[in-house]
């Protein structure tokens, strides 16, 4: 058995290595081949031919890393998606390295369930791999989470600036500019790469259009069909975004009362999820052998899995009452 798992390290540790010899060496000859473009001494083997379409500047995705996983997230339509979701949490990785990375956690945790599992239970380890690969994504959901959140306590602000400067006399795609020098990240971020999008040439509509898919929110689209709806038909752009962020004040006001009358509700769903747990690790040390009946015994299992998928159950239905949208 030790033999089986020294060998599958070894396997494993040779198998990052190999991938992470040829990334780098993948890495260094397109580093090779910009520098030579931009000498303008492209070497015999990077020579572009005859009706080939031209490189791209930005590259949406590194194609390099990770063929077989980009593959396969491409025959299942999953690329797109988790890009988004990394650039709506802010972070600048590629798809293939958060793949990389759900698989490297599943095999350890599949290693370590095999490992440390007690005989005739072979579904920990599929549980814990399980858990390891969901890992990076939870952890990705959440600092998008976090992220829009913060963005959505800006807002309001960045709009009511976004209307003083445009009295003062500047123009809607400045006043966007200067918000990257006046907020913080996120909203300030956000908000200078649509600027700096319009301004190498895109267009107003489709750069506000991919901030709204960028950070969707309401109050985002508000703000989207609001600029456009006024770039077509006219109107005080300055007094339109005040009321909008009067609005949004008002519900973020709104949203603060539904959770404090939500708050017993919570509470007790918090509540009667941790008492089953705590009155299980109180009588595992004052009656071991009542609490091991739901272990060794089959039958015991299958109760104490029945519990587990109650208890979920009556969480998800009183966190889906007290969740209230606004």
């Amino acid at each position: 058995m030790a033999f089986f798992w020294i060998l599958f390290v070894t396997l494993w540790l040779l198998a990052v290595a190999c991938w992470w010899f040829a990334s780098r060496v993948l890495r260094n000859s397109d580093r090779s081949r910009i520098r030579g473009r931009l000498l303008g001494t492209p070497s015999s083997s990077t020579a572009k031919k005859e009706g080939s379409p031209a490189p791209v500047l930005i590259p949406a995705e590194d194609k390099d890393t990770g063929k077989i996983v980009l593959r396969l997230l491409d025959r299942f339509r999953l690329n797109v998606r988790l890009q988004e979701l990394l650039e709506q949490a802010g972070l600048k990785w590629h798809v293939a390295r958060l793949t990389h990375a759900c698989l490297a956690l599943a095999l350890a945790g599949f290693a370590i369930g095999g490992w440390t599992a007690p005989s005739g239970h072979a579904e920990i380890p599929v549980l814990l791999a399980c858990a390891g690969g969901a890992l990076p994504l939870l952890l990705v959901s959440r600092k998008r989470s976090r992220r829009l959140r913060r963005f959505e306590e800006q807002f309001p602000d960045s709009l009511e600036f976004v209307a003083r400067s445009m009295r003062a006399g500047h123009a809607f795609s400045v006043s966007l500019e200067m918000l990257h020098r006046e907020f913080q990240d996120p909203l300030a971020s956000e908000f200078h790469r649509t600027f700096d999008e319009h301004n190498l040439g895109l267009p107003l509509d489709a750069a506000l259009e991919k901030l709204a898919r960028r950070v969707p929110l309401m109050d985002v689209h508000f703000f989207v069909s609001a600029v456009l709806l006024q770039k077509r038909t006219g109107g005080n752009l300055a007094e339109l975004l005040d009321k909008l962020a009067y609005v949004i004040r008002e519900r973020f006001k709104l949203r603060g009362r539904i959770r404090a009358v939500s708050a017993h509700g919570r509470m007790t769903g918090a509540a009667l999820s941790t008492i089953p747990v705590g009155v299980a690790g109180m009588m595992f040390f004052v009656n071991r052998e009542y609490v091991t009946f739901f272990a060794n015994d089959p039958t015991g299992q299958w109760m104490a899995g029945g519990a587990v998928a109650l208890q979920l159950i009556g969480y998800g239905i009183i966190r889906k009452i007290v969740s209230i949208e606004v």
